[in-house]
């Protein structure tokens, strides 16, 4: 039978979202030349609406991620990384797509990230680039140490926009395997992807899911900025009126793998 995240929370209180998944301030970037937002905090209307929310309100909210790029870049590994804090050596090649939910508390609202790991072989992408639509958040994944999967960004991030409404998505673009450079050569090739960066209107990071190095903090960053643009979007569509954050799409997981969003409840919302 599918099943929702929102039934799930029906039949009893969530447990706590763990403390390193809560957001109270605006997670800085990893580099301000190629940076999405530069501010050191949330929008102010951010910040107000939030503080205004009906403590009272039942529901989650969630940002679709999708995660794409080269075969063995380093994609399940950073995920994994993520979202279990362990790091295998000897993952198999992802077939088709997967995907992990992470509950995180943006202040003080509850806030999901749905992250869809996609498949980096050619035979596999007609399969992966229907699960690329409704993405709020495309992460660009490449191999620091291979600068040849750096120039295949450009060509995933082209498939994953074609799938979704011009500027409805925010792009990441990630530099993996941190841990087998030297600081120099990890210098000349950041200054290609920042490039790059800056090419695609994406924020850059460099990561090492082996360490852990900048992971947290990563996907932190990420949350934190589809949350901010998901209450602007929300505060834009409800002009002069109050909604309660938090109160979001549902989102529902069907047993082939594929997301639909549920009915959204209706209330009252505010500018």
């Amino acid at each position: 039978m599918p099943h929702s995240i929102a039934s799930q929370a029906m039949k009893g209180p969530l447990l706590p979202v763990s403390r390193d998944r809560r957001i109270s301030d605006l997670p800085k970037c990893y580099t301000p030349e190629a940076c999405l937002q530069l501010r050191e905090d949330f929008h102010a209307q951010v910040r107000a609406a939030c503080q205004q929310k009906n403590p009272g309100t039942v529901g989650l909210k969630i940002s679709k991620v999708v995660v794409v790029g080269d075969l063995c870049v380093g994609k399940t590994s950073l995920i994994h990384r993520f979202c279990k804090d362990a790091f295998d050596r000897d993952y198999k090649a992802t077939i088709g797509v997967d995907f992990e939910i992470e509950r995180f508390e943006i202040a003080g609202v509850p806030y999901n990230l749905q992250i869809w790991d996609t498949a980096g072989q050619e035979k596999f992408k007609c399969i992966a680039s229907a699960y690329y639509r409704g993405a709020e958040i495309i992460i660009t994944v490449f191999d620091l140490a291979d600068i040849q999967t750096l120039d295949h960004t450009k060509q995933w991030l082209e498939d994953a926009l074609q799938e979704n409404h011009p500027g409805s998505s925010s792009v990441f673009l990630v530099g993996t395997k941190k841990d087998l450079l030297s600081d120099a050569e990890r210098e000349r090739t950041e200054r290609d992807a920042v490039r790059l960066a800056n090419e695609m209107q994406a924020e850059y990071w460099s990561v090492s899911a082996k360490t852990g190095e900048n992971v947290k903090d990563f996907f932190s960053r990420v949350a934190a900025l589809a949350f901010e643009k998901s209450v602007l979007m929300e505060l834009e569509k409800s002009c002069n009126r109050t909604v309660p954050i938090g109160t979001g799409d549902f989102i529902r997981i069907e047993e082939n793998g594929a997301s639909s969003k549920g009915p959204r409840p209706s209330h009252p919302s505010c500018c």
